[in-house]
């Protein structure tokens, strides 16, 4: 791994289990993020003046932060909502094993 090199997790939500494995595979047979894990929660949110529940699937791909727009860029052009939940968070520090794995298994893109 490059002493200069960042990562992040860009996390989404989309409304079914399947979009998120569809989204998750694509993603990662990109090579846009090393992982993407999903997994079930309960969203509770304010839409257009209402207040709405539903249940959800949160997706956090792992990838460097030079890729950062281009997961975005893929996620807003494969997402069903009209605004989707894109947020990008750095990772400050983690297992250097792991963060070298994620860099190898990422496009090089700079």
């Amino acid at each position: 791994m490059r002493e200069k090199s960042k990562f992040v997790v860009v996390n989404t939500t989309v409304d079914s289990e399947a979009k998120a494995r569809k989204l998750a595979v694509a993603i990662v047979k990109q090579k846009l993020a090393a992982c993407v894990q999903y997994s079930r929660i309960r969203s509770v949110y304010r839409w257009k003046g209402a207040v709405e529940s539903a249940d959800e699937y949160i997706l956090a791909a792992k990838t460097r932060q030079t890729m950062a727009d281009s997961v975005i860029k893929f996620i807003k052009a494969n997402h069903s909502y009209e605004v989707p939940e894109i947020i990008v968070t750095p990772i400050i520090k983690g297992f250097a094993g792991y963060l070298n794995w994620i860099f190898a298994e990422t496009k090089n893109k700079r």
